[in-house]
């Protein structure tokens, strides 16, 4: 709280219930914030001065005009919000400000924790997958399963090798719609950016499901709340994500480990006891799947390896995060993607190896890995760690794409093919909007298709090979455009892998099409429409608003108020709501609140070379609110001159077209509902016709 120092100076007038606060001196066009405030009383020779505390402080002020916010300015003001604090503090805890953002960076072990989770859990459920196609041709069949995870190992590390070249490309991540967008344009980039999000809510809902199985392979007994399961998991993750994703990479790390190091004692074991017992088998379970009398036909097996290939999904997830390394962030990245490939090469390849020598049989309720643990341990405790710890990295799996489905969007809402809301850091800086999207999403995927693996994994594979084949198709144009040094390698290796992944895709799409693959492919074709279209609207209501010429505001007439005009940027709306704002004072103030500095200075520069006796004031909010510091200097005004009537001027863009209205004026809209309750002060609001080119 503040503090106050008296003394025996000869003062104005008493101090006491009727005190008044002398008016602070005005400089720049705004009041001087957090100054010591002068009261005066009724008894002569009292006064009093109030000092602001440093830790008290709303705003620091780094220079002239700019303004940071303090962690003070963003306080709760009612009993109700801080309420709503406690209880976001404690599920997310306490915010982070923007400049402690390199902190939240991850080590090459967390990040492979973070990152490669749905990669490497994918060996627990790939060789499942090839067994349960095969079985229509009969146990004889199985034989081709070892052959085909082969194929797949190889194509594994094809695809790591040319990610590796587009890690070293991209530094700033973006994977494939960066990659694809820049070197085959936008049509390619909003293919592989949907190929890419439908990927990250189906990696959600297949990984929670295959988590379950695991669940229930070890106590049956809950098969009946498979659905209520899966939804609880990802409410789990989609919680500790909000927590922000080095505080996540943290709780991940040990379920990533744990299976990493369960399952090589798994193959190891179960390696030796094939050598020591040669005549040992699986127990064919109940539920297995009964052997069919179809032929095998190379389509049975082209299916086989299409089903087989979910193993290489997340292979991109950590060319998509290489901005959440350490530095230097690719070199990182890059080795990073080694370790999960040869991991997940071993566990995919060994799991194989010992479904063949032990015969497993897949079954509809208990996985192959759990069969194997069965046959290897009995039903001991390491049967038990071991599917203990495949559930967890299963469930945990659908943490990757949380690490990369919300930079993925918040990249989109930054070149307007997403609502602006998208790019919005949360509290944890987390992209908290595309956290919460994908949570509900994934959700409503596992109700609809009863947390069914089986059911979920033809939705799958066609996306991810989509996403691979454009871009190393992108990274072999851009290595023949710029020709740099190791180009010739360059397009052999990226142009192997897009040939590769592109055969691959062909084969998913063809195979899987009645499956349910058809359902991924339309829900790509919506997404990369609405991209299109949102990108189209974004771009028409810009130019609409882009400054034609020189224009400058004139100051208008002298009223008794000060208007205060929150702007984001420059452009024909802003000019119109400053020209009214003259209108009604002298007395105008422009304020700007963002978490981008540099991008604050450029707008101040700009401002003051177009708009004539309105000063801008930039406020630094490193915690990334908006409407608190807002509110913060709304307060400083009213103790700067507690007689004067503030006015807000508020924007509202109107499009005249139909159902684009949630495009727009959504920070207008949460900054008008913090203002109502507040005393003494005005909203205005200025529409804005862009069919009519003016204010309506």
């Amino acid at each position: 709280m503040s503090g106050t120092a008296r003394n025996g100076a000869r003062g104005d007038g008493p101090v006491g219930d009727e005190s008044r606060v002398i008016r602070l001196q005005r400089r720049a066009g705004h009041p001087r914030l957090e100054s010591p405030e002068r009261l005066t009383g009724s008894k002569p020779g009292q006064s009093a001065v109030r000092i602001v505390r440093p830790r008290e402080r709303r705003f620091e002020q780094p220079e002239e005009g700019t303004l940071v916010a303090t962690e003070r300015a963003i306080a709760p003001r009612t009993g109700a919000e801080r309420l709503w604090r406690a209880v976001r503090r404690v599920a997310v805890g306490k915010p982070i400000s923007s400049a402690h953002s390199e902190e939240q960076r991850l080590s090459k072990a967390k990040a492979l924790a973070v990152f490669s989770s749905d990669a490497l859990s994918s060996s627990a459920y790939a060789t499942d997958e090839i067994l349960i196609t095969l079985a229509a041709a009969g146990t004889v069949s199985f034989s081709y399963a070892l052959p085909l995870a082969g194929a797949i190992v190889v194509l594994l590390a094809i695809v790591a090798i040319s990610y590796r070249q587009t890690i070293r490309a991209y530094p700033g991540g973006g994977g494939a719609f960066i990659v694809a967008r820049e070197n085959l344009g936008q049509f390619a980039g909003l293919t592989a950016a949907a190929a890419l999000a439908t990927d990250y809510v189906l990696t959600v809902a297949v990984s929670i499901a295959a988590g379950v199985l695991a669940v229930v392979s070890a106590f049956p007994y809950l098969e009946p709340l498979q659905i209520e399961l899966a939804l609880a998991f990802i409410a789990f993750i989609t919680i500790a994500n909000l927590r922000g994703i080095k505080e996540s990479g943290t709780i991940f790390a040990i379920p990533t480990y744990g299976f990493i190091l369960s399952f090589g004692v798994l193959i190891a074991s179960g390696l030796a006891r094939a050598v020591t017992d040669p005549g040992l088998t699986a127990e064919v379970p109940e539920s297995a799947y009964p052997a069919g009398s179809s032929a095998l036909t190379a389509f049975l097996v082209l299916r086989a390896f299409a089903s087989g290939c979910t193993a290489l999904t997340g292979i991109e997830a950590i060319s998509d995060g290489v901005p959440a390394f350490k530095r230097p962030e690719w070199k990182n990245a890059a080795t990073t993607l080694v370790w999960m490939a040869a991991i997940l090469a071993t566990l995919f390849l060994g799991i194989t190896v010992l479904a063949r020598v032990f015969e497993v049989q897949p079954a509809e309720h208990i996985s192959v890995a759990a069969q194997i643990g069965r046959t290897v341990f009995g039903e001991s405790p390491p049967f038990y760690v071991i599917q203990a710890f495949t559930a967890l990295i299963l469930i945990l799996a659908a943490n990757t794409s949380y690490a990369d489905f919300p930079r993925l969007a918040s990249i989109l809402a930054r070149d307007r093919f997403l609502p602006h809301q998208f790019s919005f850091r949360g509290d944890k800086l987390a992209f908290s909007n595309g956290i919460l999207v994908l949570g509900l999403a994934s959700s409503a995927l596992v109700v609809l298709f009863e947390a069914d693996v089986t059911k979920l994994i033809p939705l799958y594979a066609f996306g991810v090979f989509v996403s691979f084949t454009l871009s190393q198709a992108g990274m072999v144009a851009r290595w023949l455009r710029r020709r740099e040094a190791g180009w010739r390698a360059g397009v052999v290796v990226n142009g192997f892998g897009a040939v590769t992944t592109g055969v691959v895709a062909v084969i998913v799409g063809a195979t899987k099409f009645s499956h349910g693959a058809w359902i991924s492919m339309a829900a790509m074709s919506v997404l990369a429409l609405m991209f299109w279209g949102i990108s189209r609207h974004y771009a028409q209501v810009s130019a609409a608003l882009r400054l034609r010429g020189p224009a400058l505001v004139l100051p208008g007439r002298q009223v008794r108020q000060t208007v205060l005009v929150p702007v984001e940027g420059l452009d024909l709306a802003v000019l119109k709501l400053i020209d009214y704002a003259t209108s009604l004072t002298s007395s105008v103030i422009a304020i700007h609140v963002t978490d981008d500095m540099e991008a604050g200075k450029r707008l101040k520069a700009e401002w003051e070379s177009t708009v004539v006796d309105v000063p801008l004031v930039v406020i630094s909010s490193p915690y990334r609110s908006l409407v608190a510091p807002i509110l913060s200097y709304l307060d400083a005004m009213d103790r700067s001159d507690g007689r004067q009537i503030v006015s807000v001027l508020l924007p509202e863009i109107r499009t005249g077209l139909p159902g684009t209205g949630w495009l727009h004026n959504q920070t207008a809209r949460r900054l008008k509902k913090a203002l109502l309750s507040r005393p003494g002060t005005a909203i205005i609001e200025l529409p804005y016709d862009l069919s009519a080119e003016g204010p309506a």
